[in-house]
């Protein structure tokens, strides 16, 4: 049975989990990462070890033995527990991730979708622990008011289209995605003059105060998403008369089509892409999402 601390554990588990199994245990290993140590001001490296605390402390009723906090490295912290194969606990995430052992491969349960509002929302601030960040630099066009999360994910198509769908259950819009396809990534064939080729990160772009509905539970994450909310909306009624919502509490089925022609990229069979959309060219991220099923 679904409770919110399940579901933020089968969160963290979809975002940057894997899953080992043994002859008689299986380990469950979470990496952590935050990308630079100073991040706005905020050391990064002791958020992290606070908020992790707290966090196997939230944890430690659910897995009932001795959660491992790795927090010794810059860069990266790690979650790591072992229990037995018949566990309860075991049986019950190797169900939901249908026996797959990474998370280049999970999706996101169909249960979660069909379950209550607190539930999607826990499920999601664990994918964001793992994969979110919010920065200065993820501003849009350069506008003050643009300030924006990133949930970063490597490889894996089909868990993007799900956190969109799920986002979409919560009334919270995505601003865009930066597929890992060559149209997207290098559409002017810039960096493949260079003998360079980067389709692995997709990345999924939610308005900060849109977000907000969701949170982490990260400190320093959430400090920053509080700050960069507010500066939309501060900034937002400096310039604009209309409400924020009218313009960024928008799908992109309800937006401008503006799309402009990319020429044909030779990496459009590349084998990093789905396979549903592989050797096709697109000219805009939303093609990609319909095609893959983020849509009305």
């Amino acid at each position: 049975m679904l409770n919110p601390n399940i579901a933020y554990l089968l969160g963290m588990i979809a975002g940057k989990g894997e899953i080992h199994r043994g002859n008689k245990e299986t380990k469950i290993i979470i990496r952590i990462p935050h990308k630079n140590l100073e991040i706005e001001g905020e050391n990064t490296q002791q958020s992290v070890k606070a908020s992790l605390a707290d966090i196997v402390g939230r944890l430690n009723t659910l897995v009932g033995t001795n959660i491992n906090l790795d927090a010794t490295k810059e860069n990266v912290a790690y979650i790591i527990f072992s229990k037995s194969n018949e566990d309860y606990l075991i049986r019950t995430i190797n169900a939901y991730f249908e026996n797959k052992t990474s998370w280049r491969d999970f999706r996101i349960p169909k249960e979660i979708f069909s379950a209550s509002k607190d539930i999607k929302i826990e499920f999601l601030r664990g994918i964001a622990d793992v994969t979110g960040h919010i920065r200065r630099s993820n501003i849009a066009y350069g506008i003050e008011y643009n300030h924006r999360v990133y949930i970063e994910i490597m490889s894996n198509w089909d868990i993007c289209i799900d956190i969109a769908n799920l986002l979409k259950d919560l009334d919270v819009p995505v601003q865009n995605i930066r597929w890992a396809h060559p149209n997207i990534v290098d559409p002017q064939l810039e960096y493949y003059n260079k003998g360079i080729k980067n389709y692995k990160e997709h990345q999924i772009k939610i308005w900060a105060e849109e977000f907000e509905k969701i949170g982490f539970n990260i400190e320093h994450k959430n400090k920053l998403l509080k700050i960069f909310a507010d500066l939309n909306r501060e900034n937002w009624k400096k310039y604009q008369k209309k409400p924020i919502s009218e313009t960024h509490h928008k799908y992109y089925w309800e937006t401008r089509e503006i799309e402009k022609k990319k020429p044909i990229h030779p990496d459009e069979n590349n084998p990093s892409i789905h396979p549903n959309i592989r050797g096709r060219h697109f000219d805009s991220w939303k093609q990609i999402a319909r095609e893959l099923g983020y849509h009305e």
